[in-house]
């Protein structure tokens, strides 16, 4: 497939050129936490369907956001150092699209992973540095808080500084701002 551009010089129009066609931020945002198999960015994407989520994955691999591991029988998708480098992008599309979302219908699927990057900023405004353990239901990811910046991962950090718990009503509260983080801990 011949790659579409904007053919601007521009450095808005050639980041878009990479990643901006429909589907490959999210892609880029489930990979934001750690590696992934094809099947659970298929969970995990509703709505994508799979020649889009396999074409979406060629082209970032292609453009060097993303490497393809394969392990045997068992593969997997991460982030290279260019796709790592896109986290400021999707914190402040995160940060600017949070009072976009309004209130959720019945249709709006919904995964707690998702509020990873606006609870991070919550999370650092309580513990300036360190690690934090997040537990939303099931989900259990953890922040590390340096100078430089938040990241999320999945799974709990090995020995956190915190560690917090709360339910996906409660983690989406504080991640709308409705609520404070202050109040639960």
């Amino acid at each position: 497939m011949s790659r579409r551009s904007y053919d601007h010089y521009c450095a808005v129009s050639r980041a878009l050129d990479l990643v901006g066609d429909r589907w490959s931020l999210l892609v880029v945002r489930e990979l934001s936490a750690g590696p992934r198999r094809y099947s659970d960015l298929f969970a995990d994407l509703p709505g994508i369907s799979t020649d889009m989520l396999a074409t979406r994955l060629k082209g970032l691999e292609r453009d060097g956001v993303i490497i393809h591991r394969r392990n045997g029988m068992r593969s997997s998708y991460e982030l290279t150092d260019t796709g790592r480098s896109l986290r400021p992008v999707l914190d402040a599309l995160a940060a600017w699209g949070i009072p976009l979302l309004g209130d959720r219908t019945p249709t709006d699927a919904v995964r707690a992973h998702w509020l990873a990057f606006p609870l991070g900023r919550m999370v650092a405004a309580i513990v300036p540095e360190g690690t934090v353990t997040m537990h939303i239901g099931e989900t259990v990811l953890h922040y590390v808080i340096t100078a430089e910046g938040v990241t999320h991962h999945d799974g709990p950090a090995p020995s956190p500084d915190r560690e917090l718990r709360l339910d996906l009503a409660e983690a989406t509260e504080i991640a709308t701002g409705a609520r404070s983080l202050t109040s639960i801990v």
